[in-house]
């Protein structure tokens, strides 16, 4: 196995690990909920009237970091080979199999593994596996 030194970042890296860290300690601390996207984004297209103020205050930093960054730094080039149609089936994908699974990678895989959940041990491991898997196959049937 070889590093690619050229995109190798451990400082970038480490920074947003730290970042997302802190934006789950900050919600959890202020509005005692959890940060799981899905979970974010479904409770905003649902009619829970009393929560959606932290849940846009969530959505538009996340939104607005990248917006923010770019004023300072350039964003990094982001070519993605494969069309519209595609990627929004994807993303649909994603999200009913994130509703199914009772929550996403960040809900899991940052939060629930930070309060030794099994359930989130289990769905983190589910989700590593399957990405690993998907990845190659889909590398091995594409070459």
């Amino acid at each position: 196995m070889t590093i690619d030194f050229s995109h190798f970042t451990p400082l970038s890296s480490l920074g947003g690990g730290v970042l997302i860290g802190l934006a789950a300690i900050l919600l959890i601390h202020f509005c005692g909920r959890i940060a799981g996207i899905s979970g974010i984004v479904a409770g905003m297209l649902t009619k829970q009237t009393r929560t959606e103020g932290w849940r846009m205050a969530f959505l538009a930093g996340l939104i607005g970091s990248p917006l923010l960054f770019s004023l300072f730094f350039p964003l990094p080039d982001i070519n993605v080979p494969t069309s519209w149609p595609m990627i929004t089936v994807a993303g649909l994908l994603v999200g009913i199999g994130s509703r199914l699974g009772s929550g996403c990678t960040s809900g899991h895989g940052v939060c629930g593994l930070s309060r030794f959940s099994k359930r989130s041990l289990i769905a983190t491991l589910t989700f590593m596996a399957v990405g690993i898997a998907t990845a190659t196959l889909t590398g091995f049937w594409l070459g």
